[in-house]
């Protein structure tokens, strides 16, 4: 193929990477639902935490808190910053305890009667309406008359607020100013509830670029400052952060590997090339989840474009085993039986995931498995047409050949591997402290004075306890609202005796069916109202005919039907009621939250004698990573089994081909197959082992994201194993290997080394186990796998070529005196 032919082929296989990526761009649609990374839960207490998270009333709160100056004008910012965010349809509640009129819609006037709780204790009999009278007299001569007078008419008992006022969260902090503050009156408080799920990152994006658009509006050119704390502010931080180290990350990779493949092969177009096959993986990948998954999880493009990493290996094989003589496809076909061994072992480790029952497991599956499978074949079909056929050989290189002299001396471990791997496990079973870590909120990126300031506003807000709740079961919305309300004279005891500061429930909200026709029971008829009204008339100012709507509604309120939680649909209640009643296929559960919990264990017995249950979410997610690990383990230990299985078919093959002109018998064939699989399985193994227990001397806890690391750590050290077994005694192949290997081994140290200096958790966990990964594969293939060569020079005379070269000659031309190594000395054994 031409140059020009070549320059052609390369910019068609770019104009068809293009199309993919517009059309992928197209049809993809990216999630942050954690859920889909959650096993189906099975104890009650996993059921509930998946449907709580991200859509419970405590995971899409915002808390928000003003400072920077004085309370007059942090007040003034507080009913400014409430109004707008309240005409804004991404917000179901804003509340900053300025309870005006508008906090209860029109919808739910009528219901007035029947949602306060005044008829529970007080009739509407005359006495009861000649205080209320006396007392309007009084609201209409203050600064407040003008709010109040269009209410009086029609509500002179004031119902109207006494249920807006119920709308507020519970347990609301003190009120200055008619506006929330802090208890030292140096921050105004509001309470914001999304409408986005509160793990929903571009959800919650727009609900904080929102807020803070409207505080800047409010705030105008005064002073002040806002701070936003809540899981939502905090996965929009974690966001942030992660955004930001990605990009300087990706920066320094680029940068580093396009200087790395530049000293390495001296030719710019390498690392063009190179980009190919990785960029087909990647579109491969996002293509495949975007036609067999309805939406495709941010998760799983991460970690796939992390995992796919090793496809970078393979354009690299390629390049360093070019050489004069031999054409790029002829050097594809000979390296292809070794780089598909090294494909399948790869991808059976991710098939098994398929069967884990897990929708993000499922998805990194088919991700990591298509990007894999496309690289390879475009590494052998497609991109040998694009390479210089007559490119300068490494195996002439003084470099390689002096540093593979150097490797020979270095003694062929045997029985100190037995030694290694006994001292690896001593330190992973006896090393003190627990090995898994399954407290998820360690994995946090979200910094401890966040975390601290968070725990501030929650406990002056008075915001549900997100780890504590408790919960009743019934067959009907209706049945566990009667429950909720039995069990509020018990909570109410532990709110007084100190050990709840406060509690909510959609009781508070949506009274029972039987409590609603209670209360409509306890209304007078049109004459008995009109007749009470009379008497409390006759010694007020008011008008007789004042109160003709009063006497309307409270004829229309006998005749309503019980309001349910159908009929909040379009309310600030409907979000509210929701997040605390939740439906199951036979039954609904309804949901306490809680907040200044002191004695779980008081509360648990309450709950039980009150036939609701108190359920630890922490205690609830623990043992949804230890289900979730246990299905990880177990599919990676299929996976062993099977690689293991793929590798001996592969090594019997090479082996049956080698010595098939031989004469060999079957005895011969099995230890060869035997030898070469343990040698190239040997260096990952044990390798895992030695990444296991540094990782256990550090005193690091092992979580799910160390178990993908030492996966993708181990694929690469089976290739490394792979390569050194394939070049078998061919001196010159074994440079060639080695200068691959070199390569390959930089590019990856380079790209997890960047990742292990991340302040993100799961990133410095990754970066740090392929990091040590590649190390200790590298080294381990090197000494294990790679066998004596046959046909070099001896030492002495690659010294005095080296010398020669390096005396009288420039250049290329000193490299190569010194084109062969010096061969293993005679008697070298294999492990």
């Amino acid at each position: 193929m031409t140059a020009r032919l070549r320059i052609t082929f390369a910019l068609l296989w770019l104009a068809v990477l293009l199309f993919a990526g517009w059309w992928i761009g197209a049809h993809l649609q990216l999630t942050g639902d954690l859920r889909k990374f959650m096993p189906a839960p099975e104890t009650p207490e996993q059921k509930l935490l998946i449907d709580e998270l991200g859509e419970g009333p405590g995971s899409r709160l915002l808390l928000v808190a003003l400072s920077g100056a004085d309370a007059p004008t942090l007040a003034a910012q507080s009913k400014a910053l409430r109004a707008a965010l309240a005409a804004d349809d991404q917000f179901a509640l804003v509340a900053n305890g300025d309870a005006g009129l508008d906090a209860i819609p029109d919808s739910l006037l009528p219901y007035r009667y029947l949602l306060s709780p005044t008829l529970d204790a007080q009739p509407l009999d005359a006495g009861y309406l000649a205080e209320q009278l006396d007392e309007r007299v009084q609201d209409l001569g203050s600064p407040a008359g003008a709010m109040l007078e269009p209410l009086v008419g029609s509500d002179p008992t004031l119902e109207t607020l006494k249920v807006a006022e119920a709308l507020q969260p519970a347990n609301a902090p003190r009120r200055l100013h008619e506006v929330w503050f802090d208890r030292a009156g140096k921050q105004a408080l509001l309470l914001v509830q999304t409408r986005a799920a509160g793990f929903d990152p571009s959800g919650q994006q727009l609900a904080v670029d929102a807020i803070e658009t409207a505080y800047a509006q409010a705030r105008g050119d005064g002073a002040g400052d806002i701070a936003l704390s809540g899981p939502g502010a905090f996965s929009v931080e974690i966001g942030g952060r992660t955004e930001a180290e990605a990009q300087w990350i990706g920066t320094i990779d680029t940068i580093g590997l396009i200087l790395l493949l530049l000293v390495a092969y001296r030719s710019w177009k390498i690392p063009v090339l190179g980009v190919l096959p990785l960029a087909s993986a990647g579109l491969a990948g996002l293509g495949a989840v975007a036609l067999l998954f309805d939406g495709v999880h941010g998760i799983t493009v991460a970690f796939g474009f992390t995992l796919i990493g090793v496809v970078q290996d393979y354009p690299i094989h390629l390049f360093s085993h070019q050489r004069p003589g031999v054409t790029p496809q002829q050097n594809a076909r000979a390296l292809w039986p070794t780089l598909a061994t090294g494909v399948v072992a790869t991808c059976i480790a991710y098939v098994t995931f398929l069967f884990s029952g897990v929708d993000g497991l499922q998805q990194l599956a088919v991700f990591t498995i298509a990007g894999l499978a496309v690289a390879a074949l475009s590494t052998r079909l497609l991109l040998p047409g694009l390479i210089d056929p007559s490119p300068r050989d490494f195996a002439d290189s003084r470099l390689l050949a002096r540093m593979w002299s150097w490797t020979r001396h270095l003694p062929r471990p045997r029985w100190s591997l037995a030694v290694l791997a006994l001292a690896a496990v001593a330190a992973i079973v006896f090393t003190p402290g627990a090995f898994w870590q399954n407290d998820l909120g360690k994995l946090t990126p979200v910094p401890a004075d966040a975390l601290a300031r968070d725990a501030q506003l929650r406990a002056e807000l008075g915001a549900p306890d997100v780890r504590y709740v408790l919960t009743l079961q019934g067959d009907s919305e209706d049945a566990v609202l009667q429950a909720s309300e039995r069990l509020q004279p018990a909570l109410d005891a532990l709110v007084q005796g100190g050990r709840l500061a406060g509690y909510d429930m959609a009781a508070r909200y949506l009274p029972s069916a039987a409590l609603q026709r209670s209360r409509q029971e306890k209304l007078p008829d049109a004459p008995a109202l009109r007749e009470a009204l009379d008497a409390a008339l006759a010694d007020s100012p008011f008008r007789a005919d004042a109160f003709d709507d009063f006497v309307t509604d409270v004829a229309a309120a006998k005749m309503l039907p019980p309001l349910t939680a159908a009929d909040l649909a379009g309310t600030p209640l409907e979000t509210g009621v929701g997040g605390l009643l939740l439906h199951g296929d036979d039954h609904v559960t309804a949901l306490v939250s809680l907040s200044g919990l002191e004695d779980p264990a008081a509360v648990a017995r309450v709950a039980r004698l009150n036939g609701a249950v108190l359920l630890d979410m922490k205690a609830a997610s623990e043992s949804l990573v230890v289900a979730y690990r246990g299905r990880v383990l177990a599919a990676l230990a299929m996976a062993a089994v099977l690689l293991a299985l793929s590798v001996w078919i592969a090594m019997r093959m090479s082996v049956l081909v080698h010595l098939r002109t031989t004469g060999a018998t079957r005895a011969d064939i099995r230890r060869q197959t035997a030898r070469r699989t343990a040698r190239v399985l040997l260096p990952m193994a044990l390798t895992t082992l030695l990444v296991l227990a540094a990782l256990r001397l550090c005193g690091v806890e092992l979580t799910l994201f160390h178990l993908v690391a030492l996966i993708l750590a181990a694929g690469l050290g089976l290739d490394y194993a792979l390569f050194f077994d394939h070049a078998g005694e061919d001196y010159a192949d074994q440079l060639r290997t080695l200068h691959a290997l070199i390569v390959c081994s930089l590019m990856t140290v380079l790209v997890f080394f960047l990742l292990a200096l991340s302040s993100i958790p799961v990133l410095r966990a990754i970066g740090s186990t392929v990091t040590l990964g590649v190390v200790g594969n590298f080294v381990l293939a090197l000494l294990i796998s790679r066998q004596p060569a046959a046909g070099g020079p001896d030492d002495a005379d690659l010294a005095g070529a080296a010398s020669a070269a390096s005396s009288s000659l420039p250049g290329d031309a000193g490299e190569n005196l010194a084109a062969d190594a010096a061969p293993a000395k005679a008697g070298e054994s294999e492990p």
